[in-house]
């Protein structure tokens, strides 16, 4: 019998990046970058509870050398035109930091059964002399008045760079129809510490609303969500069509233990109501390199709506 959830605590351990996806057919699929970032796993339930103690299964390794050959990064599981996607980044062996991101497809209908075919690296527009050239990641999709976006992170600038977030409209599953639109820059000094930077957006709608979270600053105790907002059928590749958070949205809370908390996804539990998976630690000290530390916990959150429409992130049942 499975336990009741708790929401706010680790819900699967070492587990960074969540992403949970519930299907047509009610079924829930759970993966995640896993502490050696050598693999792309799956989980498979019937219900979020179910996820926790469900099998994992690898359905895709790491290449020996070349692209895709280290740090494989935030998977994202995507159902799109008939058929299921895996948004992925990956550096190189001989040159570990060259992050770029990547696009798997099944074969079949069975996400875990069937093969997965390489599709390679995202495909820019035909016109964009741009996109992912430089360290490119965290690339997550959504649907508005039946067109598909690609949001994405990538570094700009010398040095130790500026992870920006951009956009743009998708040809297909794993080719973009128009060139980048920057969306958000590390403006304010909570996005600013350690390093500059947006990254993880993820996508939740209410109403007429769009709301895009995104995760600032280095990946330790300072790491936080931001949000944007846009209101759906605007051109949302025009940047003055969101309007961005002013202060962080979600933070660590030192009194319960929570440290880091970001790179999230949404989904909904059997009741369809939201619910926000993402990723925290438990201790405020983690080493030399956050990155190494394999204590990122998935952990559910229950989100709730203001006055305005707009989602309420809070650790408070």
């Amino acid at each position: 019998m499975n336990k009741e959830l708790i929401y706010n605590k680790p819900w699967i351990l070492q587990r960074a990046d969540p992403y949970v996806y519930r299907h047509t057919d009610g079924v829930y699929y759970f993966t995640a970058s896993v502490p050696e970032y050598d693999c792309i796993i799956l989980r498979r339930g019937y219900s979020l509870q179910e996820l926790a103690t469900a099998k994992e299964h690898i359905i895709w390794k790491k290449h020996d050398h070349g692209p895709m050959s280290k740090h494989i990064w935030a998977p994202e599981l995507h159902y799109l035109k008939g058929k299921w996607y895996i948004y992925f980044a990956g550096g190189e062996q001989e040159d570990v930091w060259k992050i770029r991101p990547y696009v798997l497809e099944c074969s079949g209908q069975d996400p875990i059964r069937d093969d997965w075919i390489e599709k390679g690296k995202m495909r820019r527009a035909e016109e964009d002399k741009f996109s992912f050239e430089a360290f490119s990641l965290d690339a997550t999709v959504f649907e508005d008045q039946g067109e598909l976006y690609y949001v994405w992170a990538e570094k700009v600038g010398v040095g130790k760079q500026i992870s920006n977030l951009y956009i743009a409209k998708m040809k297909t599953p794993y080719e973009l129809m128009t060139v980048q639109v920057m969306l958000t820059t590390p403006d304010y000094d909570w996005e600013r510490v350690g390093y500059w930077v947006n990254e993880g957006p993820a996508v939740i709608k209410h109403n007429d609303k769009i709301f895009l979270t995104y995760s600032a600053s280095d990946t330790g105790p300072a790491y936080c969500l931001g949000m944007l907002c846009a209101t759906s059928g605007t051109d949302l590749l025009d940047p003055l069509s969101w309007k961005k958070e002013r202060y962080p949205v979600l933070k660590s809370d030192e009194k319960l233990q929570i440290y880091g908390p970001g790179h999230n996804s949404f989904t909904v539990n059997e009741k369809d109501e939201p619910i926000m998976v993402y990723h925290a630690r438990k201790e405020s000290e983690v080493g030399d390199n956050p990155l190494y530390n394999p204590n990122r916990h998935a952990q559910l959150m229950r989100i709730k709506w203001d006055e305005g429409g707009k989602p309420v992130f809070s650790y408070e049942e």
